[in-house]
């Protein structure tokens, strides 16, 4: 290290006032990552063109455009494709990769039997038409949407009405929405389509931030708020790791301090509000009379609360606005009528997060700190009685709504048109301002486009000017990077292996023509979403079967190729729901609030976790589950569920040994196990080797072999010997099938049976996708 530097180094270590350095610290960074030597941009920066489809050898294998891109690199290293899979193997596969379940042996008999010519196109139409669809395709984007159903930090309030933007990314997958439509509603939809609460839910993702209500820096909470949206667009949406020129110019792609804030000048303005009146339907109607309910019979206690409030609200809320910050406090005690941009933000956050509860503990403060000035007896008579009532009020506890919402959130702009300004902040640190920016698209991949913002009476029209951007045919990532994740959810792996980061430190796509192909069909098609699964799900390459070769190892060890379908471990829901649709108990409804299955018995996590006893809201698909950032649900957690805490791009594939004792030791999944028995016997009838071919039909969407036949029986056998070698006095308990019109002769040969249906859905056939 040179000298100079090396001085530089230690005096910041030390904290010197070096000269140096402390003018470096008024001045933004200025040097940029320089381009390729070619001087062209990074290849992903670059526009979207359409390729040339290559000519093949094997040309009586290629169903689409795509089958060409792939078999001309198959070709290349001298190897050909995997002949198609099997038909039964195939619709386990598509099903499970479209609707994130088996398929019942039913559906797999009507396939493996249809002789028509259009038998795929029929089949991958019926999956792409289901409800099951938009569910399944929802649990993709609300991963990156960082989507849970509580705020985070040490508080983890509920946020009672957000399940409304999961169900409304539900709705637009089962309705094809264009992408382009589904990103702009979700970026502007109350600029766009203000009044539409169809539409204004959809802002819910930009909503979705952890958030710490107790938060004393506003101006703070302000920057971190419009931080975590900003990186959230450059993960979810762009591919890019904008996230990291916060603090500095990037140091592998072209993206500067200066494009970074830019970026978030567009949501300067933004706010949220989270208590607007929702269209009253039957959920609303329900929760409305139970919520009527619970306010009529705690009528006198909650008036006597209110009016003990009313009498400190000046004290506590000025006790209130005295603990913010120097800056905040600035704008909080400054006259309306001089309020600017920033000011109204400040203070309509204060004044969401200053509730009723708020103001009592304010209460319960001088009540109990003998040198506050308004520590008093009368106020020592106020809190004590406060707490009497509180108290009471546990009596009607059971009475209040415990799920759903009235109201619903969504983005605003506090009804002006002028932004609060955007500073480029040294080191990423908001409290050391440098030169003003505005709302400008990121140098690099521009284009040379600039934002077109048209304000209107009551917004910025800044976030409608960046969503047209982000979906414009002149962008080279939006379509490019939503693609690649659809191609990395059949295939394991995505054309850019590193499906957030198309950069310089991302990987290299191992096909670009095919992505630049897939990317301008997408386009040309109206982004429409549908109709590149449907092309995906009917070529050949994902027809392809999944057996093992030794050449394609040699040659293609990661099998970038893809000569051969790559096998997939079922993610967390897929496991859950698939056990639940197989043990006959997976209830179908479509959205709605989410739901509190029971918790393990030694997880107490007290009023955070309210379980539910109705086996209607227990048994529905995992993406209805509340998603507590505090208390993840721990059977997805232990198959890796994804972290909320910001946009998860891409599930990890663990195998670890809890993984496996989980299933083995798990109450819920040995009760599935008895319900899958008990469907098994009412289904199979009292043949033994028909149960265990029904068995087979319903988890693997095959029929056992000679060799599993045999084996499967001698377990029975053994096992029934175990089992009745416990006795003691004749008096022993047993797990038997469960499930209506389940009646068996032989209780210790059932219980045997369970035993041997647990067993078989352990295996890793069940929870791998071949």
């Amino acid at each position: 290290m040179k000298k100079p530097l090396r001085k530089a180094y230690f005096a910041l270590l030390l904290g010197s006032s070096w000269a140096p350095l402390a003018l470096a610290a008024d001045q933004p960074p200025t040097e940029t990552a320089p381009r390729a030597a070619t001087g062209r941009p990074h290849w992903a920066y670059q526009p979207v063109r359409r390729p040339e489809i290559p000519d093949v050898a094997n040309t009586s294998w290629t169903r689409s455009p795509i089958d060409s891109f792939i078999l001309t690199k198959i070709e290349a290293a001298k190897l050909a494709p995997s002949p198609s899979a099997e038909r039964a193997a195939f619709i386990r596969r598509a099903t499970l990769d479209v609707w994130g379940l088996i398929p019942e042996p039913e559906d797999v008999a009507a396939f493996v039997n249809d002789s028509s010519p259009d038998a795929y196109e029929t089949l991958v139409d019926r999956l792409l038409a289901s409800p099951r669809y938009g569910e399944r395709q929802a649990r993709r984007w609300l991963d990156l949407a960082r989507y849970a159903d509580s705020a985070g930090f040490q508080g983890d309030v509920t946020r009672p009405n957000f399940f409304r933007y999961r169900d409304y990314v539900v709705q637009s997958f089962n309705e094809d929405k264009p992408y382009s439509r589904f990103i702009q509603e979700q970026i502007a939809a109350d600029e766009i389509a203000p009044g539409d609460q169809k539409a204004l839910v959809a802002t819910g993702f930009l909503a979705s931030y952890t958030d710490n209500p107790n938060a004393r820096d506003l101006i703070g909470r302000k920057y971190q708020i419009t931080t975590d949206i900003t990186d959230t667009i450059g993960t979810a949406i762009l591919g890019a790791t904008v996230g990291c020129a916060r603090c500095h110019n990037h140091k592998s792609d072209k993206i500067t301090q200066k494009d970074y804030f830019s970026l978030q000048a567009f949501f300067a303005n933004t706010a949220f509000d989270e208590k607007l009146p929702a269209a009253k339907g039957e959920q609303e109607i329900e929760y409305q009379k139970a919520l009527a309910k619970y306010q009529t019979a705690a009528k006198d206690i909650l008036d006597t609360q209110k009016a003990i409030i009313e009498q400190i609200r000046e004290k506590a809320s000025a006790f209130y606005k005295e603990r913010y910050n120097p800056d905040a406090r600035a704008s909080i005690f400054k006259p309306k009528s001089e309020w600017n941009a920033l000011d109204r933000w400040v203070n309509y956050r204060a004044d969401t997060v200053t509730d009723q509860p708020a103001l009592a503990n304010y209460l319960r403060d001088i009540a109990n700190d003998a040198q506050s000035p308004d520590h008093t007896p009368e106020a020592i008579a106020k809190w004590a009685e406060y707490q009497k009532l509180t108290e009471e009020l546990k009596k009607f506890e059971k009475l209040k709504p415990t799920r759903g919402a009235d109201t619903f959130t969504a983005a605003t702009e506090l009804g002006h048109s002028d932004a609060p300004p955007t500073h480029i902040f040294f080191g990423g640190n908001h409290e050391r301002p440098l030169d003003e920016v505005q709302p400008a698209f990121p140098e690099a991949f521009a284009n040379g486009e600039t934002p077109v913002i048209t304000p209107t009476a009551t917004s910025s029209g800044r976030r409608t000017a960046l969503a047209n951007w982000l979906v414009s045919p002149n962008n080279p990532l939006t379509a490019r990077v939503f693609v690649n994740r659809v191609w990395n959810e059949y295939f394991g792996r995505g054309i850019v292996g590193t499906v957030s980061d198309f950069g310089k430190a991302g990987d290299k796509p191992t096909n670009p023509e095919l992505l630049d192909y897939l990317a301008d069909d997408f386009i040309r098609g109206g982004w429409r979403i549908k109709k590149l699964h449907r092309q995906i799900l009917l070529s050949s390459v994902y027809r392809q079967s999944s057996a093992h070769r030794e050449d394609v190892a040699a040659a293609d060890p990661e099998n970038k190729l893809l000569a051969v379908f790559p096998r997939k471990r079922l993610d967390a829901e897929q496991i859950r729901d698939s056990f639940l649709l197989a043990s006959g108990r997976l209830e179908k409804g479509l959205g709605g609030p989410a739901v509190f299955p029971p918790l393990p018995a030694n997880l107490n996590v007290g009023p955070a976790w309210e379980a539910s006893s109705n086996p209607h809201e227990i048994n529905r698909r995992s993406l209805y589950i509340f998603a507590r950032r505090s208390v993840p649900y721990p059977l997805l957690e232990t198959f890796d569920l994804n972290n909320p805490q910001q946009a998860h791009s891409k599930r990890d594939v663990t195998t670890t040994p809890l993984q496996a004792l989980t299933l083995v030791n798990n109450d819920l999944v040995f009760q599935w196990s008895q319900a899958l028995a008990g469907r098994v016997i009412h289904e199979a009838g009292a043949s033994e080797s028909a149960r265990v071919e029904r068995l087979y039909q319903i988890l693997f969407a095959r029929n056992p072999d000679d060799y599993e036949r045999s084996a499967l029986k001698d377990f029975l056998d053994e096992h029934e010997k175990l089992i009745a070698s416990k006795a003691t006095e004749g008096k022993f308990s047993i797990a038997v099938p469960t499930g209506e019109d389940v009646k068996t002769s032989d209780p210790i040969r059932a219980s045997a049976f369970v035993d041997l249906v647990h067993t078989v859905a352990n295996s890793n056939e069940f929870i791998y996708r071949f």
